[in-house]
């Protein structure tokens, strides 16, 4: 796969799809309990890991879409992950619409990167899917990504369980 075609390019930030190379720099993301306590509650063994990564580039391999790697333009420095997913998860009722997620590592909060890669994201989605919805789910208690989400236009429509923690909904109308 060509990731150049897939590349997005912000006012400070590159996404790019992930390449094996990216392997230790989401190794360090995922293995932080800041970035894992909202997000599964524990941090994610190198296995799980690299079972994340073969996953990313699956979903471009088969849907045509998939999750990137942030990293700073200039300095290259890894900022966390963002992208579109189709996890077939475990829902009633289901999701009916790609799924957004991000995440940043703990040194990148509080800077704007996540609201800026959000909208980066949402601006590729637009241009390939016009007029589509997309959906994200937030644990209630992340504050910041729930006003990131408010930020790019994801409005809370329902509350649910997700393997057994409370879970919001919110959509983003195409």
């Amino acid at each position: 796969m060509n990731t150049s075609t897939f590349e997005i390019e912000t006012d400070r930030l590159i996404l790019r799809p992930h390449v094996r190379e990216d392997f230790d720099g989401s190794y360090a993301l995922w293995s932080d309990e800041t970035v894992t306590r909202f997000i599964g509650g524990k941090p994610f063994s190198r296995e799980e890991v690299w079972s994340r990564l073969l996953r990313y580039v699956g979903h471009w391999t088969l849907l045509g879409y998939g999750y990137w790697v942030i990293r700073e333009k200039g300095s290259g420095r890894y900022v966390g992950e963002i992208g579109f997913a189709d996890y077939q998860r475990a829902m009633d009722p289901p999701l009916d619409a790609p799924e957004i997620g991000w995440v940043l590592m703990p040194s990148m909060h509080g800077i704007g990167y996540a609201t800026e890669a959000v909208r980066g994201a949402l601006a590729w989605a637009e241009a390939r899917w016009p007029g589509r919805d997309t959906v994200c789910i937030i644990a209630p208690d992340n504050v910041a990504s729930r006003r990131v989400a408010a930020k790019c236009g994801y409005i809370e429509e329902r509350q649910t369980t997700y393997n057994g923690h409370p879970t919001g909904v919110f959509r983003r109308v195409g």
